[in-house]
């Protein structure tokens, strides 16, 4: 009876860890939604800037931020594990990784307790529909969840992709490790010192001198501080529209 009752109190003590998931070690309660549809087709694009999610190397890994998340663009990049919780009937047993690709915006004519779930000060996720189903059952439609911040774990180099004219470089950056969110990037050509970029949108950060002609070189640092400087990594016959993988990353 002893080994018995010994077994039910473990067991309702691990039950009751279960059921307030989320409630310290580093976890925090929120909700979440999808979107983008069973392909996730419709996740494409995005206020971070990715584009194509598949050949950035996101693939279906991702989630939309809400307003208390998103921080302007700057959490864009960043990764989350998440998991559903407290609810019996629609949770399943498993956490998911997601990086964060877009925004999901405010619908102030919808209350926040019925449909607008991304009005502030709420923390929702908004995931690609392939990453939801493996937390929670289709039908449930929203779900509540436990997250919290984890390291990007990305293969090979960051990649830069270049866009723009001269005097105006305009450069995408993505397939960050680590932290993943940039906060800061200085861009260096063969013949300049460093520079300091400002970011445009999403993970687009500008320059508006003229590097024509000139090897790339750049400083990133992310969120938490860290920073890897990036040498050449495009030569100097680059030109507007293409994209580089430099030999680094955060690890």
């Amino acid at each position: 009876m002893a080994i018995c009752g010994l077994f039910l109190a473990s067991f309702l003590a691990l039950f009751s860890l279960a059921q307030s998931f989320g409630r310290g070690n580093g976890w925090s309660n929120a909700h979440a939604t999808f979107y983008g549809g069973a392909d996730a087709s419709g996740t494409m694009g995005g206020a971070c800037g990715y584009g194509n999610l598949y050949v950035q190397g996101y693939g279906t890994s991702t989630t939309a931020l809400s307003t208390a998340l998103f921080n302007n663009g700057l959490t864009c990049g960043a990764c989350f594990e998440i998991r559903c919780i407290n609810d019996r009937k629609w949770c399943l047993p498993r956490s998911i990784v997601v990086t964060a690709t877009n925004f999901c915006p405010p619908n102030y004519a919808l209350p926040n307790n019925n449909g607008g779930w991304c009005n502030p000060p709420l923390r929702h996720f908004d995931l690609s529909e392939p990453m939801f189903v493996r937390i929670a059952q289709r039908q449930a439609g929203i779900v509540p969840v436990a997250y919290r911040r984890v390291p990007c774990r990305k293969r090979g180099g960051i990649r830069f992709t270049i866009n723009g004219h001269s005097y105006f470089n305009l450069v995408l950056i993505t397939k960050v490790g680590g932290a993943g969110d940039v906060h800061s990037v200085y861009i260096k050509g063969s013949r300049t010192n460093w520079q300091a970029m400002s970011r445009n949108w999403g993970q687009n950060w500008q320059n508006n001198n003229n590097l024509n002609g000139q090897s790339l070189s750049f400083n990133i640092m992310t969120s938490n501080g860290r920073s890897v400087v990036c040498y050449n990594v495009a030569p100097a016959s680059w030109s507007f529209g293409q994209t580089f993988s430099g030999h680094c990353q955060f690890r």
